[in-house]
C-alpha cells in the first residue's frame, strides 16, 4: 500500500530528476531493483531509497546485517601473478589490481548488485545537465603514512589517470569525458568533476569499476611498491614480486576495523596448482576460478563457490572494412550459426547469461528486454550467405588468446560455421603475442580479420559502447564506423534518466543486431572458491576481493 504522505515529505528539496525516478517507481515504470541501483548512481543514500521504496508499497529494504565472523584469522589467497610493477596508474592485470585494492580505496564501491555505495566519498550529485558532478569527501580518513586524505589528494590521483602522457588503462574510461585539470578542489572536503560532455553514469567512472582509481597522496612520486601507502583496512607487511604478498590489519582505519589479523597472497602461474593448494588446505581462497578448469570443484563438498552475476564476456569481432566481412549479411549469418544455449549450458556449465550481440547484458537495468533474443537459425544463415554472394563459403582465420575458455569457444565457432560453408582456421596465441602493443598496426587483437577478446566486468556499459564500437574507439577491432551508432552511444552515455537510457539502449540493441560487427555470445559469472568454513569473503567481478570481514570457523 502506497503512503503518499511520506512520499510527499521525501520529495521535498529533491531535484526534478530525483523526483522523476520516484514517480517511475510509484507508477510501476521502474522496478525496485532499478530504482535502488539508479538512485545510488544519482547519489541518493540507501536509507533514503529504502524509505521511498517502503512508502511506494514495496516493504522495507532487505537487511544488510550479517553474522559477525571470528576475529584474528590469517586468510590465505591464491592469485594470478601480477604481470608488472604494482603501480596505481599503470596496473592492468587481475593479479596487479587485486594487490592495489588490498590497501587502496575508491570514492565509491560498485557492489555485486551494481548498487553504488559510499567509500571515500560520503555523497555525490550531478548538475542539471550531468556535465558537472560534485563529490563530498569523508572526513578523518588517514593514509597509512598518517597524513589525512583531502581534496588535493583526490584531484592529484584522478589527474594522474586522466593525463594521456601516463598511458593509464583508466583513459579507456575517461577519454572524451574527463581531462587532466578538469577535477577541481572546492574546499578540503569537496571536489567537482567538470566533464567534456554530459555523463549520466559518471560515478561508476571513479568507483571500484575503474580499478586504477584508488586515492593516493598528492605528493606521490611513483614508488608505490615500497610501502603501498593508501587508505584501506589493511596495510603492507611484505611484497615479493612474482612470489606473493602479506598485509596486516590497519588499526587506524577510518571505518570498521578488519576482522583478520593478516592476509597472505601466493602467486600462481596456472589454475591447476591453485586447485591442488585449495584441496590440500594450503590456501583458503582461489580469487578467480575459471568454469572449465575448475569444474571439479563445483560439486566438491569441501569447497564453497561464490558466484557473481557478471557482464564479463568474450567479444568475437569481424573486420567490417575487409572481406569477407564487409557485408553485414555475412556477419549476421555467422551469428545465426551459433547455438547460444549450447554455449551457456555446455561450455559454461550454466554459469553464464545469454548474449544478444550488444553490450547490453541482462544484468544491466537499462537493457531493453523487449528486443528479441537472437537464436540459432541455420536456414536463415544460409539464405543470408547466398544473398551476400557467399553461398559457396570461404576460408578465413580467427586469431585469439589462450585464456580461460576462449580456445574451446573458438573450436565451437569453428564447428558452427562449417554448417554454412565457412572453413575457419584457428590461430591461438599467448596473451602477449595476441595483444602486442595494443595499438592499430601493431596488434593481432586490433588488426586480425576475426578474433576473440576477453573483456572484464563493468558496472555500466559505457566503456563497451565506446572503446570497441565507436568509430574512433581505441579498441575498435571490428573497425566499425557508423555515424548513427556513434550518436546513439553518445546519447545513451549523456542520459541522466533511467527511462531515457532504456529507450536509447533499445535503439542501439536493434542497430547492432542488424550490423553485427561483434558477436556477444554470453556473459559469464565470476566464480571465487573458498575452503569450507571460510566466510565473509567479498569478491567483485573486477577481480578485486574485500577480505576485511573474512574469518575461519
Amino acid at each position: 500500500m502506497k503512503n503518499y504522505k511520506i512520499l510527499d515529505i521525501l520529495r521535498r528539496g529533491r531535484t526534478d530528476l530525483e523526483n522523476h525516478l520516484i514517480d517511475g517507481l510509484v507508477d510501476g515504470r521502474v522496478s525496485r531493483r532499478e530504482f535502488i541501483r539508479h538512485g545510488s548512481l544519482l547519489g541518493l543514500s540507501l536509507p533514503f531509497l529504502g524509505s521511498a521504496g517502503f512508502a511506494a508499497g514495496f516493504g522495507g529494504m532487505p537487511s544488510l546485517a550479517r553474522a559477525q565472523g571470528t576475529p584474528g584469522a590469517t586468510i590465505r589467497v591464491a592469485s594470478s601473478v601480477p604481470t608488472a610493477a604494482i603501480e596505481p596508474v599503470s596496473v592492468a592485470d587481475a593479479g596487479g589490481l587485486l594487490m592495489l585494492q588490498q590497501v587502496g580505496e575508491f570514492l565509491c564501491l560498485d557492489g555485486p548488485d551494481l548498487v553504488l555505495k559510499p567509500m571515500l566519498a560520503e555523497s555525490w550529485k550531478p548538475n542539471d545537465k550531468g556535465d558537472v558532478w560534485t563529490f563530498t569527501l569523508r572526513k578523518g580518513v588517514k593514509f597509512h603514512s598518517g597524513a589525512e586524505m583531502k581534496a588535493d589528494d583526490v584531484v592529484a590521483s584522478i589527474d594522474r589517470l586522466a593525463d594521456p602522457a601516463n598511458s593509464s588503462n583508466a583513459l579507456s574510461v575517461f577519454t572524451g569525458y574527463l581531462q587532466k585539470g578538469a577535477t577541481k578542489k572546492v574546499d578540503d572536503y569537496t571536489v567537482e568533476f567538470h566533464l567534456d560532455a554530459p555523463n549520466g553514469n559518471f560515478p561508476y567512472m571513479v568507483s571500484s569499476d575503474n580499478y586504477n582509481a584508488i586515492i593516493i597522496p598528492a605528493d606521490y612520486k611513483g614508488d608505490f611498491e615500497k610501502n603501498f601507502n593508501a587508505t584501506g583496512p589493511f596495510k603492507l607487511e611484505k611484497y615479493t614480486p612474482k612470489v606473493g604478498a602479506s598485509f596486516v590489519r590497519n588499526d587506524d582505519y577510518w571505518g570498521e576495523k578488519a576482522l583478520p589479523d593478516r592476509t597472505e597472497f601466493t602467486f600462481f602461474g596456472d589454475i591447476q596448482p591453485m586447485i591442488l593448494a585449495l584441496q590440500g588446505r594450503q590456501v583458503d581462497v582461489i580469487n578467480q576460478l575459471p568454469v572449465l578448469a575448475g569444474v571439479g570443484l563445483l560439486n566438491d563438498p569441501n569447497v564453497e563457490i561464490i558466484s557473481l552475476k557478471s557482464v564479463a564476456h568474450h567479444q568475437v569481432h569481424m573486420r567490417t572494412d575487409m572481406d569477407p566481412f564487409k557485408d553485414p549479411r555475412v556477419r549476421r549469418a555467422i551469428a545465426l550459426s551459433i547455438d547460444r544455449n549450447k554455449l551457456q549450458k555446455g561450455l559454461m556449465r550454466g554459469r553464464a547469461s545469454l548474449g544478444n550481440d550488444s553490450p547490453f547484458a541482462p544484468a544491466y537495468p537499462s537493457t531493453d528486454t523487449s528486443v528479441a533474443q537472437r537464436q540459432q537459425d541455420l536456414t536463415q544463415a544460409k539464405q543470408l550467405m547466398e544473398a551476400a554472394g557467399a553461398g559457396k563459403g570461404f576460408k578465413v582465420t580467427l586469431t585469439t588468446e589462450r585464456y580461460l575458455e576462449i580456445p574451446e569457444y573458438a573450436v565451437l565457432i569453428q564447428n558452427a560455421v562449417k554448417e554454412i560453408g565457412i572453413d575457419l582456421e584457428l590461430t591461438i596465441l599467448d596473451q602477449g603475442a595476441y595483444y602486442g602493443d595494443a595499438v592499430f598496426g601493431k596488434s593481432n587483437w586490433l588488426d586480425s580479420v576475426m578474433g576473440i577478446t576477453d573483456y572484464g566486468h563493468r558496472g555500466v556499459p559505457n566503456v563497451y559502447l565506446s572503446a570497441p564500437l565507436k568509430s574512433e574507439g581505441t579498441w575498435n577491432s571490428a573497425h566499425f564506423k557508423n555515424r548513427d551508432y556513434d550518436q546513439l552511444a553518445s546519447s545513451y552515455i549523456a542520459a541522466l534518466d533511467l527511462e531515457a537510457q532504456k529507450q536509447t539502449a533499445g535503439k542501439i540493441q536493434r542497430l547492432l543486431l542488424e550490423e553485427t560487427p561483434i558477436i556477444f555470445g554470453y556473459f559469464f559469472d565470476y566464480l571465487t572458491a573458498t575452503a569450507k568454513g571460510v566466510t565473509g569473503v567479498q569478491p567483485t567481478a573486477m577481480s578485486q576481493n574485500y577480505l576485511d570481514r573474512a574469518s575461519k570457523a
